[in-house]
């Protein structure tokens, strides 16, 4: 099969198609720590990084002339974010488990870290690199999101969601109960879902144009011989 760059665009749309999908998906869930549905949705939290950051590198490479110096910031500041998201969603499956018996309050403080409510011991610089995380994500969607409304390449309404998901989140995360927090991300999964779609769509269009341009061609050159 030939790699073209039309193909690695339109498979990183359906990558982000992933990453919306299983971001919205494991927003509800909340299992305790020493269970093996905790280490199944940690790590589906690092694979949404992984597919997040492929599927971002997709809208902006499809954009990348429309979107502008604007389009470029949001895409570096989500594209950091997207990396150490993945650092720390790693830690929670791979070592907090092996913790709890030995350092019981440092996995009760990354946990409640992560959750946004309330840190009872030191975490050193952990807890400086959360905050910057999260500074990352909400102004990355903002810039990222509204380059892409003004670039009028994918559709305006996903484009905008998204551009208000991040700030939305940001919001509600300090206003609302800890058994609600965690939904207010379900916005941008579904922004995810609905640029990849048409990122993965848009591109299989244009192959099965491209197709079909070429048949007529052939077909016409035939009647002429």
């Amino acid at each position: 099969m030939k790699i073209t760059t039309s193909k690695l665009i339109r498979w990183a749309g359906l990558s982000a198609m992933v990453a919306g999908i299983i971001f919205t998906a494991i927003q509800p869930a909340h299992p305790p720590i020493n269970t093996s549905a905790f280490i199944i949705i940690t790590s589906l939290k690092t694979s949404v990084s992984i597919f997040g950051l492929l599927g971002i590198t997709g809208l902006y490479a499809r954009q990348v002339e429309e979107t502008g110096w604007q389009g470029l910031v949001g895409y570096l500041l989500l594209t950091i974010y997207y990396a150490v998201q993945m650092c720390i969603s790693f830690i929670e499956p791979t070592i907090l488990p092996l913790l709890t018996t030995i350092a019981p309050t440092f996995v009760e403080s990354v946990l409640q870290l992560a959750n946004g409510v309330g840190v009872p011991t030191n975490l050193g610089g952990l807890t400086t690199v959360y905050s910057l995380a999260s500074i990352l994500y909400v102004l990355g969607s903002l810039l990222f999101g509204i380059a892409m409304f003004r670039a009028r390449i994918l559709p305006r309404g996903a484009a905008a969601l998204f551009a208000i998901s991040g700030p939305l989140a940001g919001t509600m995360f300090t206003l609302l109960p800890y058994q609600l927090v965690r939904l207010t991300s379900i916005p941008i999964g579904f922004a995810m879902v609905w640029l990849g779609y048409a990122l993965f769509s848009e591109r299989q269009a244009d192959s099965h144009e491209f197709l079909l341009d070429q048949r007529i061609v052939k077909s016409e050159a035939s009647k002429v011989a």
